[in-house]
């Protein structure tokens, strides 16, 4: 079992940028892909990005390839996203997934994870 817990979250203008923090306690996280995902006000759970076991291995969609960033230092039992040139259309809470996997791995669907944080809410203003 590993449980998740985010962090950095807030209010930020458009343009402006915010690094969340995903603390992994219960469980060495080093085998463990992460997943950041986002969910909308009546919108669906939306992938943003993912990480397998290193840095090297990272996978974003194109809604914001190049504005965020995902990192993950081990021996911090910690991940983080990087997010840039925020806008409007980034506003949602934000959530953590990890699950064990083998090496190279990472995952973009939901239902691929085992473990969530509660998640922390961003919101952009424009």
């Amino acid at each position: 079992q590993v449980q998740l817990v985010e962090s950095g979250g807030g209010l930020v203008q458009a343009g402006g940028s915010l690094r969340l923090s995903c603390a992994a306690s219960g469980q060495s996280f080093s085998s463990y892909a992460v997943g950041w995902f986002r969910q909308a006000p009546g919108s669906e759970r939306e992938f943003v990005a993912g990480i397998g076991w290193s840095n090297g291995n990272t996978v974003y969609p194109n809604s914001v390839k190049g504005r965020f960033t995902l990192s993950r230092d081990n021996a911090k039992n910690t991940a983080y996203l990087q997010m840039n040139s925020l806008e409007p259309e980034d506003t949602a809470v934000y959530y953590c997934a990890a699950r064990r996997t083998g090496i190279g791995r990472y995952f973009t669907k939901s239902d691929e994870y085992n473990y969530w944080g509660q998640g922390t809410r961003v919101t952009v203003s424009s």
